[in-house]
């Protein structure tokens, strides 16, 4: 379905959570960038980027976790009954918002046993039906009954995760996978109208992820369950979710169907092609070729390169060739890597000073052909090739040039020991 297709369909949707303007600081640290969406009711929203690009804090703002620094977080009920997330303490989002969660690390009552785990996200509405504990002792018939269902619909999430036979075991005692699906099955206990998993499929396998799948496919087609979450594993994001939103740097640089972010050229950039060895296989499988690693990056993309837009043949100051026939490493200046060195390269760009002199007009040309929203600013590129155009050095270079960062160069550290080794001859 095209892009447009979805934003229609999904306008025509109920929304269920919408997210405008959304920030988060811990002091002068941007966690969070002005971030708006929309998650629509029914649906599987997955929100996705690199580690500390924002996912959590977003989780931990929209659960009363973190009070945000601006924005507002609305929460709307089948019923129509509205919910300003972000004025609410943790424990009434849960309770009256209907919102429920899991974390990155498993949060069991590992000495209670599997089926007391889900009784306990039940512990509201029995307290309510026991007349906070001594209707209870007096065992009148509404504690009975409350109890009664209670242990009911436990069992029948039991049954769903496959782990009715072990309903009386110690939680603790259960495999990885198991303790994952019930600590989704626990949060479910609490009758949500929307459940946010955090990375629910981390340090599971293959068959586990599988099983994953199916049971969050069934939470949505069965219990209509909106379900946001963070994922790492492509896998489960692109076989389960209707909706993607990326996150870079607590910024917003993608928004759609699957099919669409899958195919989003920033995305590509950032997150699903491009880590450090598939770069590396990509530049030498092409034997260094930019224009052939372009259309390989262009075929990954599904993107038609008549869509593209043109590069200049030379970026802003840029040279026919590197002063006295050496190019600085540019890939000592955070963000740049070894593929946009080569394109940089290839238009002209061979120096630290070139960078240094770059305007604010002359940034955009640059991000506008290497396809990013403000990472340039952001990481400060012009501030880094000022400092080591003047022979300084800057935190990132020094882990570069120390080995602890990969680099397609040969490090000042890599050198001294080749010339010791040549001297020892």
């Amino acid at each position: 379905m095209a892009n447009s297709e979805l934003a229609e369909k999904r306008q025509n949707a109920d929304t269920i959570l919408k997210v405008e303007h959304l920030s988060m600081r811990f002091g002068g640290l941007v966690a969070i960038n002005d971030l708006s969406f929309e998650a629509k009711r029914g649906e599987i929203t997955a929100v996705i980027g690199p580690n500390g690009a924002g996912k959590t804090t977003v989780f931990n703002c929209l659960t009363g976790f973190y009070k945000p620094t601006g924005g507002m977080v609305t929460m709307q009920h089948k019923n129509g009954d509205k919910f300003l997330l972000e004025r609410m303490p943790d424990f009434v989002i849960t309770k009256k918002a209907k919102v429920a969660r899991t974390f990155q690390n498993i949060r069991l009552f590992t000495g209670l046993t599997v089926l007391e785990n889900l009784l306990v996200a039940q512990h509201n509405p029995l307290m309510v039906s026991s007349g906070f504990t001594f209707l209870g002792l007096l065992g009148f018939p509404g504690y009975k009954k409350a109890a009664k269902d209670a242990i009911e619909k436990a069992r029948i999430w039991l049954e769903k995760i496959n782990l009715i036979h072990r309903a009386d075991d110690p939680a603790g005692d259960l495999p990885y996978g198991d303790q994952r699906r019930l600590e989704i099955a626990r949060a479910m206990c609490t009758d949500p109208e929307m459940l946010c998993l955090d990375e629910p499929a981390a340090g599971l396998n293959p068959r586990e992820s599988a099983e994953l799948n199916k049971l969050l496919l069934d939470i949505r087609a069965e219990t209509g369950t909106s379900i946001l979450l963070i994922e790492h594993d492509m896998s489960v994001v692109m076989e389960i979710s209707d909706h993607v939103i990326v996150l870079e740097y607590g910024t917003k640089i993608s928004d759609g169907a699957p099919s669409f972010v899958q195919n989003d050229p920033k995305v590509i950039a950032a997150y699903l092609g491009v880590d450090d060895d598939e770069v590396t296989d990509l530049i030498e499988g092409s034997g260094g070729d930019v224009g052939e690693v372009d259309q390989l990056v262009t075929q990954l993309a599904d993107v038609d390169p008549a869509d593209e837009v043109a590069a200049p043949e030379h970026l802003a100051g840029g040279l026919d060739a590197p002063r006295g026939g050496i190019a600085d490493n540019l890939t000592l200046i955070k963000g740049i890597g070894s593929v946009n060195e080569t394109k940089l390269n290839a238009h002209g760009i061979y120096h630290f000073d070139q960078i240094a002199a770059w305007t604010e007009a002359e940034i955009k040309q640059a991000e506008m052909y290497l396809s990013f929203d403000g990472r340039i600013a952001r990481e400060d590129w012009v501030g880094q090739a000022r400092q080591l155009a003047s022979g300084g050095k800057t935190e990132f270079s020094s882990r570069v040039e120390a080995g602890k960062v990969p680099s397609s160069h040969e490090t000042s550290e890599e050198t001294d020991s080749t010339k010791k080794t040549e001297g020892g001859k």
